[in-house]
């Protein structure tokens, strides 16, 4: 763990090193996925029956081995115990809720010169989500995936899972379950998404690719944008914590490690002005990592990627730094957040208040957890109904509104040396 001050003197370059560094995988992966995914386009279902024996020693022979039947996951549901089951709905009506008041409205207008402009959104035909079948075998996840599809309207929502040894997560398929999806595939990996984007005998392409993955994962939905949609390219988890002394150090340290538990790789930032703070808050990791079942990889974690920042000025210089790390989830836990949050540019999602825990947002609260990691949300948002959506803009003149702003077309297309172009519009003009 490191641990930093303003004060320091080498504290900007100390700073800069945690800003560059990606903790994105080493491995280069780009070849072997490469590979697969051009196996997966030649030989279709025979190369992922044949990956999947490989990986996840899972046969695929019968149609029980590849798909999963809606019935197993409505089985599922129904065998869940009565405190799951309402939690896991509860869930699924506030993600659907935050979500449904996403969806843009279509424009349809005319404007002074009489041309009607407008446009319309309209959802894609199918999309697929990847559910991880390791540790990040999550229904949550699937949730939050899955629900913004169906709210945006897509018809046919395809999902595919990794099923090591033939074992499926029944807490999974009770989530697919109630969000409605409709078909289950089991398989994994690269070839899984070669198999979304490409389409093979058995399952059909689709238009968007979304889900969180592994390293393999991450980098064939990265060769395959342009043929699928994606959401993003991941990395692993990251929280910072913006926090004064007035908080409880435990919560604090919980708040830290409920990312830390995610990845060995994943990284927990505290940002304090309050030195004997930073102090109770480090021994409190210790404590709470006691306790925890997740304990390896939350250590590993926060020995490795954990940082404790204290300033001089919370309000003064927080912002900034808050800015440049550009986190995933960021946490503001003061007695008034919201003048700290006004001056946050580049954040994932935010988490507001010392009764706002990152945590409640992964399960309940209904804004959504797939966001984006390492410094990207500089640029980018999290998933959303968008993501499962496009936009048709659309035009229509009469003689009089073409009349009105056609001599200008024709004049620009004729700068540019495209008299096709000019001529399409002055023919119409009786030029």
């Amino acid at each position: 763990m490191i641990r930093l001050s303003t004060r320091d003197a080498g504290f900007a370059e100390a700073f800069e090193r945690i800003v560059s560094d990606r903790r994105e995988s080493d491995s280069d992966v780009s070849g072997t996925v490469s590979a697969i995914l051009a196996d997966v386009r030649e030989r279709g279902d025979v190369a992922l029956a044949e990956y999947s024996a490989k990986f996840d020693a899972h046969p695929l022979e019968s149609e029980a081995d590849w798909r999963i039947d809606p019935a197993d996951c409505k089985a599922a549901f129904d065998a869940l115990s009565p405190e799951l089951r309402s939690a896991l709905e509860t869930a699924a009506t506030r993600i659907a809720a935050y979500h449904a008041a996403q969806k843009p409205e279509d424009r349809d207008y005319t404007d002074a010169q009489g041309v009607r402009l407008g446009a319309v959104w309209r959802p894609v035909d199918a999309a697929g989500l990847y559910v991880p079948g390791g540790r990040a075998s999550y229904p949550s996840s699937l949730l939050m995936n899955a629900i913004p599809a169906k709210v945006a309207g897509v018809a046919r929502l395809v999902v595919v899972t990794p099923t090591p040894k033939g074992q499926v997560s029944h807490l999974v398929l009770a989530a697919a379950h109630l969000a409605g999806v409709d078909e289950i595939w089991r398989v994994g990996g690269a070839q899984a998404i070669g198999a979304l984007a490409y389409g093979t005998d058995r399952i059909k392409p689709v238009d968007v690719v979304t889900g969180p993955g592994n390293a393999w994962v991450a980098e064939a939905k990265r060769q395959l944008y342009g043929v699928v949609g994606i959401d993003m390219v991941a990395g692993p988890s990251e929280i910072l914590v913006i926090a004064d002394g007035q908080n409880n150090p435990a919560w604090i340290a919980a708040d830290l490690l409920s990312q830390a538990e995610h990845d060995p790789v994943a990284q927990s930032i505290l940002i304090t002005d309050d030195a004997a703070f930073a102090d109770a808050v480090i021994a409190a990791v210790e404590t709470e990592l006691q306790a925890l079942a997740t304990q390896t990889t939350a250590r590993q974690s926060w020995d490795d990627y954990g940082v404790v920042i204290v300033v001089d000025d919370l309000a003064g210089e927080s912002p900034a730094l808050a800015n440049r790390l550009a986190a995933e989830h960021v946490e503001i836990a003061t007695d008034d957040p919201n003048a700290l949050f006004a001056h946050i540019r580049h954040a994932g999602s935010a988490f507001l208040g010392r009764h706002t825990p990152e945590a409640i947002g992964d399960y309940v609260a209904g804004p959504n957890h797939v966001l984006p990691t390492g410094r990207r949300a500089r640029f980018a948002s999290g998933l959303s109904v968008l993501d499962f959506m496009k936009r048709t803009s659309f035009l229509q003149l009469d003689n009089a509104a073409l009349h009105a702003i056609g001599p200008a077309a024709v004049a620009l297309a004729d700068a540019e040396g495209l008299p096709a172009h000019g001529r399409s519009v002055s023919i119409r003009l009786g030029q």
